[in-house]
């Protein structure tokens, strides 16, 4: 790099800070509109967990403890990803000089892993039951369920506005969901029950439960555990962001892209710009920044720009991150 690359950074700098400052305040909103649909949502569903776990061991209902089970995960996992919005609103320290924004990413892969636990536990032992069917109250069923259904639905509506920019706010939005679709089945099998007297109807629909949950969670698994690995966001076309970066006026080429998510609402680029014809003002800098981040959502850039009269780049290559 030349003397003057020292100058397009300290340009970058000035005009790539001030969409970061913006979105920064817009985390630490979201995170305090969050707050109270949290605590909400989480005292409503640990009292009805407790409900429904009392009312399976009294009915002898796999249904209802398996739902219980998940509930509980559910509780768990509204508790983590409640406590990273918070961490992740904190400002960056000089330790941590992204902040806590990648503890929302944590929180989603440590929420994956308890679902799955749980699902396990259950699935080991629903297969007892099936194998050894116990008796079952099938009114007991129907009336717990029915509660589960008004409670996660609510609960599902306090997260509805949050859940397309946030990944745990819409794992959060989309185990309510499930848990509302599942407590309907847990009455339909109550009623079926109650009709036909077969308890073996309550661990088929436990097993059946067991299926969808793991069915619907494995999609946020998948996701949580690309934003681990720094993989770039799906809705992100890398191949787009390169095309629309290398027909800037004057750059000939880019090199070391990279994005990769800082957070469940929060992405970063890295890349360089080669423009042989000298440094370009603030204001093609401010334009990216803008365009960045309105086509393609990625609110925290950050460019190098070269010259070609240095020594070339190190990080040319492709094959060099």
């Amino acid at each position: 790099m030349t003397p003057l690359d020292g100058m397009a950074t300290a340009c970058k700098s000035a005009a790539m800070s001030a969409g970061h400052d913006h979105h920064h305040h817009h985390a630490g909103d979201m995170a305090a509109g969050t707050g109270k649909a949290f605590a909400l949502a989480i005292i409503l569903n640990a009292g009805f967990t407790i409900v429904e776990l009392v009312y399976g061991l009294l009915s002898g209902s796999m249904a209802l403890i398996a739902d219980a089970g998940h509930n509980f995960s559910d509780v768990l996992a509204l508790m983590l990803a409640w406590g990273a919005s918070i961490l992740a609103a904190r400002p960056p320290s000089a330790r941590y000089t992204y902040g806590f924004k990648s503890s929302s990413i944590l929180a989603a892969i440590t929420n994956a892993a308890l679902l799955w636990i749980a699902l396990g536990a259950i699935l080991v032992e629903t297969i007892r039951r099936i194998s050894n069917p116990a008796p079952v109250e099938g009114e007991t069923m129907m009336l717990v369920a029915a509660i589960g259904i008004a409670t996660n639905a609510f609960s599902a509506f306090l997260f509805a506005r949050g859940r397309k920019s946030d990944l745990n706010i819409r794992a959060a939005f989309l185990h309510l969901v499930a848990d509302a679709a599942v407590s309907a089945g847990v009455v339909i099998a109550g009623l079926l029950v109650v009709m036909t007297g077969v308890a073996l109807i309550d661990p088929i629909t436990s097993l059946i439960i067991t299926a969808v949950i793991g069915w619907s969670s494995w999609g946020l698994l998948r996701d949580s555990l690309r934003m681990g690995m720094l993989a770039a966001p799906a809705d992100i076309d890398v191949a787009d962001v390169q095309t629309y970066l290398a027909r800037q006026p004057g750059v000939t080429a880019v090199h070391d892209l990279h994005i990769w998510p800082m957070s469940t609402t929060e992405t970063a680029l890295t890349a360089h710009l080669v423009v042989p014809g000298g440094l370009p003002d603030d204001t093609f800098l401010h334009g990216l920044a803008h365009d960045l981040q309105e086509r393609f959502g990625i609110n925290h850039p950050t460019i190098q720009i070269e010259t070609t009269g240095g020594p070339e780049c190190a990080l040319e290559s492709e094959a060099v991150v």
